[in-house]
């Protein structure tokens, strides 16, 4: 039975090259995803076989694999494979992190192994190998965040490679879509636009549908990022700029400093006087 590293005990996560991985399994090429989540790095050709099906893969290719499935690796040397192994609770910081594991690269519908290519062979073998070395040398949370950041973009990357046709009937993604539109928008119009309904207009959706979705994605109401939103922008008028009260409150779009006053107590706590 093949023991996974104490790392993917304590941390849950690790990178490893495959002939590291088949050496520790008594070179046994035979693996079980466990409840782990899978990336692999192809940096040189091999044939796989997941769940009993055959796949040939090519050097320059990255794949996603689900818990609980079976992978058994061909005989290629294994040292140009990098092997990425995380739980679900190692990634998941946020709704959106949630979405990317439940997503079609880990569950795919038409085949269990989802396949992308990447165009740099390289600076692969950088960040996933001499970057992340140097992360784990210096500090374990520096090298956690990086590990989190990595596996980040291979996951955004690999989505555009997923036909726009098959991530239109997810629903979830569906979602996502519409928030990071919110969100784009509302950086445009925070100054000027402090109601929900102009958001919502502009999406062509109603208030309560952008709401459902920004609670679904972020956990908060579309009011309430609203909210933080010029509250994290007075926050920063007040470190990064000498401007008044009165001047940042004009800024930001309240025509009376009073009223400013109350909204920022009444969402803070905090008169804005006593948080400058």
């Amino acid at each position: 039975m093949y023991v996974i590293t104490d790392q993917l005990k304590s941390i849950g996560f690790s990178v490893n090259r495959l002939d590291n991985i088949v050496k520790r399994n008594n070179y046994n090429r035979k693996f079980h995803t466990m409840e782990y989540y899978c990336i692999y790095i192809f940096m040189e050709d091999v044939d796989v076989e997941v769940e009993n099906i055959p796949y040939s893969i090519k050097a320059g290719n990255i794949a996603f694999l689900g818990p609980e499935k079976q992978i058994v690796f061909g005989n290629a040397d294994g040292h140009q494979i990098l092997v990425i192994a995380f739980s679900s609770s190692f990634y998941e910081r946020s709704s959106k992190d949630s979405l990317f594991l439940n997503s079609q690269l880990f569950f795919n519908y038409e085949a269990d192994l989802f396949i992308a290519p990447f165009l740099n062979i390289e600076h692969m073998r950088v960040i996933f190998m001499e970057r992340m070395e140097a992360f784990q040398q210096k500090d374990e949370n520096l090298y956690v965040s990086a590990a989190h950041n990595a596996i980040e973009r291979l996951i955004l990357d690999a989505f555009l490679y997923i036909p726009n046709e098959e991530i239109k009937k997810d629903i979830k993604f569906d979602y996502l879509h519409y928030v990071n539109r919110f969100k784009i928008l509302l950086q445009r119009d925070y100054k000027t636009a402090k109601k929900v309904s102009h958001y919502a207009s502009e999406l062509n959706i109603t208030s309560r549908r952008l709401t459902e979705m920004t609670e679904y994605v972020l956990g908060k109401t579309a009011k309430g990022i609203i909210i933080e939103k010029i509250i994290t922008e007075f926050k920063r008028a007040l470190v990064f700029t000498n401007f008044t009260i009165s001047e940042i409150s004009y800024d930001l779009g309240f025509n009376d400093e009073g009223n400013f006053s109350n909204f920022v107590k009444k969402h803070t706590g905090k008169n804005p006087s006593e948080m400058k």
